[in-house]
C-alpha cells in the first residue's frame, strides 16, 4: 500500500488489482513444455477391460457380449519388459485378429513396463469425424460440426 494514505479504499483495491495483474503476468509468461510431436493416442474412460486367461472367452466373443456402439473403440495394450517387445507385439496382434473376426478394428499400443501384461480396453474414444458428410451426422456417430467446414464450402 502507498505510504501516507490512510483509509482510502480505492487505493487498497488498486494495489490488490496490481498485485493480481503481476501474478497473472508472471504465470502467463512462464515457459510451458512443448507438446510431443507424436503423442500417444488418447484413451477415454474404460467401459470394460479384457485380460486374456485360459478360462476367459475369446476376445471376439467377449466383444459380442458387450453393448455394441460405433463410437466405442477397443485398444489392445501390450506391455513388455526389456527384450520382450516382439512377444508383446505378437500377442497383441493375435488379440487384434480375434477382435477383427467380430468386425471391430482395434488400436494397438505397445509400451515398455516393469512387468509384461496384455489387456484390451473398450472405451468411447473414437475421434470425431469432422470431415464426413457436412449435411449429416459423422460416419461414426459424431455430431455434425458447428458452422461451415472448409470441405463443404
Amino acid at each position: 500500500m502507498i505510504a501516507g494514505v490512510r483509509g482510502n479504499w480505492q487505493t487498497i483495491i488498486a494495489d490488490l488489482a496490481l498485485i493480481l495483474f503481476m501474478v497473472t503476468a508472471a504465470a502467463m509468461g512462464s515457459k510451458r513444455p512443448e507438446p510431443a510431436g507424436n503423442p500417444l493416442p488418447a484413451e477415454g474412460e474404460p467401459l470394460a477391460i479384457y485380460r486374456p486367461h485360459r478360462q476367459a472367452p475369446p476376445l471376439g466373443d467377449w466383444l459380442a457380449a458387450q453393448a455394441p456402439d460405433e463410437r466405442q473403440q477397443v485398444t489392445i495394450i501390450g506391455r513388455y519388459r526389456d527384450g520382450d517387445a516382439r512377444i508383446a507385439a505378437d500377442a497383441a496382434l493375435k488379440l487384434a485378429s480375434e477382435a477383427e473376426t467380430r468386425g471391430v478394428r482395434p488400436r494397438i499400443v505397445i509400451e515398455p513396463a516393469e512387468s509384461s501384461d496384455l489387456l484390451a480396453v473398450l472405451a468411447f474414444d473414437i475421434p470425431a469425424d469432422w470431415h464426413g458428410d457436412c449435411n449429416a451426422a459423422g460416419t461414426n456417430g459424431a455430431p455434425r460440426p458447428p458452422g461451415k467446414d472448409k470441405t463443404c464450402d
